[in-house]
C-alpha cells in the first residue's frame, strides 16, 4: 500500500466524492487540493489551540489558521462558551436583535470608528465600500493595490486577475491599479484619470511598513482629489494591533474592512467608517440617494456577533497581539538559522511581519517554485506540521513552535538535496498550483510568472519579492 493511501485514505475518499459534488473539491480555493502537495491531508475533522486532526486521525500543528481567521486558536474557550449561549436563544430574527447593538459598540470602541456595519465575509464588506464611495463621489473608477493579492469575489476586482472568465470587459475597464509604497503611481493615476476616482483601496500592509508617509500621503492625494480611501484590514485587523494598523500607523481611513480574527473563526465580518459616508446606507438623510449598503438575512446572526464580542474582550484584556509577535519572532529565528545550516537561506526564505509570516521556496536559480514550495509542505507535513504559511495564534506555544523549527529543519536537509538533484526526485505527485491562473492546464513557471507579472500574486516581502505559497486567497 503506498503512503498516501495508507496515511490518507479517508481523504482520498472524500476528495473524490467532493470533485464529484463540488466545484474544485471545496468552498474556498485557497483550501483547494490544487494548492498542496498529492501527500497532504485532504480534509480536517477537528481542531483544538494550535492543534488539528484530520480525517485519517493524523494530528499536525497548524499554521494559517483558516486563511488567520482564527487569531486566539481553534474552539477557544470563551468564544465558544459565548457563541453557544447566544444560539441557545435563537440565532435570527424577524427584527433585529440586541446584541447588534452591543457588538457595534465594542466593535467602534475598540478600532475607533463612527459607524459599523456587520457582514458575513470579507467580500461583502470591501463591495460594500466600493459601492459606497461610488454612491458617494458619483464616480465609476475605482483603483486597487496591485502588490495586495486579494480585495473581493466580486466583478471589480476579480476582473483584474488572470481568472477573469465571465466578468464583461466593461467592468474589467473600471478598475485600475496602483503599487505599494509607490506614490508616484499614485499621483498618476490621478493625473490620468482626473476626477473619475471614486476610491483607492489597499490594505495598510503586506508585511512591510508603509515607508516615507505613504499612508498619509495616498489619503493627503485622495483629499485633495475627491477620493475616498479605504483600508483592507481582514488580515492586518487583529494582528498588527488590536485596534488594526491604522491605529499602529495612526491613519484615519474614510472607509475600512474587517474580518477573518474578527470572530475567531466565526463567520462575521465588517464595514466600518466615518459618519458622512456610512450614513447614506442609513434611514435619517435626505439629502442624498439611498444607497443599498449591505442586507444580509445572516449577516448579524447572534452567536456570530457573540463570538466576536467575546474574541474582542480577549484582545482588549490579555496580551495577545504580544504573543503573536513573541512567538513569530522565535519561529522566524529558528527557521532561519535551519535554513542556515542547512545551506539553504538563499533559497528559502521567511518574509513578511512576525505576528503575520509566510515563506517564499525558490529554485537552484533563485526564481519562485511551486514544486519546491510543494516539496517543502510534503517534508513538513510527514513530520507532524501543516504550513501553508507560518501564521501563528494566541495558542501556539513555545513546545509547538519548537517542533516546528525541528520539522522545518528536517524538511530543509531534504529542500537541501533537491536543490542538487531536482524536485521531482523527492516529491511525489504534482506540484501544487497557483489560484489565479486562466486555465487548468499550464506550465507551473509560466503560471507564476504570469500571476507577478499581473501583480495578483501574494506579495508578502519587500517591494518585488514575491513569495512562491501564492495562495492568499481567501
Amino acid at each position: 500500500m503506498s503512503e498516501q493511501g495508507f496515511r490518507f485514505q479517508r481523504s482520498v475518499r472524500l476528495q473524490e466524492r467532493g470533485r464529484r459534488l463540488i466545484p474544485g473539491g471545496c468552498h474556498t480555493y485557497a483550501k483547494g487540493e490544487d494548492q498542496y502537495p498529492v501527500l497532504a491531508p485532504g480534509f480536517i475533522e477537528r481542531g483544538l489551540g494550535c492543534h488539528v486532526w484530520d480525517v485519517d486521525g493524523n494530528e499536525y500543528i497548524e499554521y494559517g489558521m483558516g486563511n488567520r481567521s482564527v487569531g486566539l486558536g481553534h474552539a477557544y474557550p470563551s468564544v465558544l462558551r459565548a457563541a453557544e449561549k447566544a444560539i441557545r436563544g435563537g440565532c435570527n430574527f424577524t427584527r433585529p436583535a440586541r446584541i447588534e447593538v452591543d457588538c457595534a459598540e465594542t466593535f467602534l470602541e475598540l478600532i475607533g470608528a463612527q459607524m459599523v456595519k456587520f457582514c458575513k465575509d470579507g467580500s461583502d464588506a470591501t463591495s460594500g465600500a466600493v459601492r459606497l464611495a461610488r454612491a458617494y463621489t458619483g464616480r465609476d473608477l475605482v483603483a486597487c493595490c496591485a502588490d495586495h493579492p486579494f480585495f473581493s469575489t466580486d466583478d471589480w476586482f476579480i476582473g483584474t486577475t488572470p481568472m477573469n472568465a465571465g466578468i464583461p470587459e466593461a467592468v474589467r475597464n473600471l478598475t485600475v491599479t496602483f503599487r505599494y509604497n509607490d506614490v508616484a503611481s499614485v499621483k498618476e493615476l490621478f493625473d490620468r484619470y482626473p476626477g473619475r476616482l471614486a476610491a483607492l483601496i489597499m490594505e495598510p500592509s503586506r508585511g512591510d511598513d508603509p515607508t516615507d508617509g505613504f499612508l498619509h500621503k495616498v489619503q493627503r492625494l485622495c483629499t485633495e482629489n475627491g477620493a475616498l480611501l479605504i483600508l483592507d484590514e481582514m488580515i492586518t485587523g487583529f494582528r498588527w494591533h488590536a485596534g488594526g494598523a491604522q491605529k499602529l500607523y495612526g491613519i484615519e481611513p474614510d472607509l475600512s474592512t474587517f474580518g477573518k480574527a474578527l470572530g475567531n473563526g466565526f463567520s462575521v465580518s465588517a464595514l466600518a467608517g466615518k459618519r458622512e459616508y456610512m450614513r447614506l446606507g442609513g434611514l435619517e438623510h435626505t439629502d442624498r440617494p439611498r444607497v443599498f449598503l449591505l442586507s444580509t438575512t445572516h449577516g448579524a446572526e447572534t452567536h456570530a456577533l457573540a463570538a466576536a464580542i467575546a474574541t474582542m474582550r480577549v484582545y482588549q484584556n490579555e496580551p495577545v497581539i504580544e504573543h503573536l509577535y513573541d512567538q513569530g519572532t522565535k519561529l522566524r529565528d529558528g527557521i532561519e538559522e535551519a535554513a542556515r545550516r542547512h545551506g539553504v537561506d538563499r533559497h528559502f526564505k521567511v518574509v513578511g511581519r512576525p505576528c503575520c509570516l509566510a515563506f517564499a521556496t525558490l529554485d537552484l536559480d533563485r526564481k519562485s517554485s511551486q514544486a519546491y514550495r510543494s516539496l517543502f509542505l510534503q517534508e513538513t507535513i510527514r513530520r507532524g506540521v501543516l504550513m501553508p504559511s507560518l501564521v501563528v495564534s494566541y495558542t501556539h506555544d513555545n513546545a509547538a513552535v519548537m517542533k516546528t523549527i525541528e520539522a522545518v529543519d528536517g524538511a530543509l536537509a531534504v529542500y537541501a538535496q533537491a536543490l542538487e538533484s531536482g524536485a521531482s526526485r523527492f516529491l511525489v505527485g504534482r506540484p501544487s498550483r497557483v489560484v489565479f491562473r486562466r486555465y487548468n492546464s499550464g506550465d507551473e513557471q509560466a503560471e507564476v510568472n504570469a500571476a507577478q507579472e499581473t501583480s495578483q500574486a501574494a506579495i508578502i516581502g519587500t517591494k518585488g519579492q514575491s513569495a512562491s505559497q501564492l495562495i492568499a486567497t481567501s
